[in-house]
């Protein structure tokens, strides 16, 4: 394990600025010929699986959040899915509830 000396770390840095610069090429390069995400690619939906693994809760949780309404969701056929935006949204309104109401 060799120790981080000021050039160790500045040859890091640099680095890692030069990969982000690379980044940032790359991106102006899309963005310069046109592309956007298609509507399928920028809209993300999970399932009731996916959120319960994702929030770490279990599936009676996850229906008390519908049924009460905190949670929008969608049906397609018998299953159940929720978007990224919908699900980030109802939790950020829960914890500024709960700081302004304990």
């Amino acid at each position: 394990m060799e120790l981080l000396t000021r050039n160790n770390f500045e040859g890091w840095m640099q680095k890692l600025m030069e990969r982000l610069d690379r980044q940032d090429e790359l991106l102006l390069a899309m963005k310069a010929e046109g592309k956007q995400p298609t509507i399928t690619e920028s809209i993300r939906l999970f399932d009731n699986q996916d959120l319960c693994m994702l929030l770490q809760i279990s599936k009676r949780t996850l229906q008390r959040y519908r049924s009460v309404g905190a949670l929008p969701y969608k049906t397609l056929g018998k299953k159940t899915y929720y978007s990224e935006e919908d699900v980030l949204t109802a939790f950020y309104k829960a914890r500024i509830h709960n700081f302004f109401h304990k």
